[in-house]
């Protein structure tokens, strides 16, 4: 595992400090190109219909992602499943 630098811990405390939708926004705009912060929430949209037992097509087909993101994101998803059930309840209950 790699070393959490200084700059880590201090990307991890501000992105823990938002305490809105709107701050969030204006926190990936301040710091991720938009394609960037699109590729994120690509990602983390991918999560959730993974999460819904979607099949890859149809992920690939409703996202845009390419179907090695959409492994990439099951893999991760796989090496902790008990998390990312957690933040995927956590985002379905504020939506």
């Amino acid at each position: 595992m790699e070393k959490k630098t200084s700059a880590d811990k201090y990307l991890y405390i501000s992105a823990a400090a938002l305490e809105s939708a709107g701050e969030a926004e204006n926190f990936f705009k301040f710091l991720c190109t938009e394609k960037e912060t699109q590729l994120i929430a690509q990602r983390l949209y991918v999560a959730k219909l993974l999460s819904e037992n979607r099949v890859y097509s149809e992920i690939v087909k409703e996202t845009g992602a390419s179907s090695a993101t959409v492994s990439r994101v099951k893999r991760a998803m796989a090496t902790d499943r008990k998390y990312f059930t957690k933040l995927l309840s956590k985002l379905n209950e504020q939506l």
